[in-house]
């Protein structure tokens, strides 16, 4: 079910540091947006996510930054930046 691996980190003041567990853990325990394609996560450490693969990449950052920024634990200059591994490299999406 969790087959593919991400990277969740947040860039603030132009430095990368990676989204504690305790947030990811949050996101996924508490997930606000009512969709269930997120019920496919599970944070395995800081930084670090495992998901399903019917979870969109784009649609996951888009809700998990929103969801740090109501509860504070990035600003509203930060940006997320999820990073997946695709077995064949990296795939980078920050917006």
């Amino acid at each position: 079910m969790f087959s593919r691996k991400i990277r969740v980190e947040y860039e603030s003041n132009g430095e990368r540091k990676p989204c504690e567990l305790k947030w990811l853990d949050s996101f996924s325990m508490r997930n606000f947006t009512n969709d269930a394609v997120f019920d496919d996560t599970l944070p395995v450490s800081d930084g670090l996510m495992e998901i399903g693969v019917r979870v969109p990449v784009d649609a996951l950052r888009s809700a998990m930054e929103d969801w740090l920024r109501r509860k504070s634990y990035i600003g509203k200059q930060d940006r997320l930046v999820v990073t997946e591994d695709s077995g064949q490299g990296s795939l980078t999406t920050d917006h």
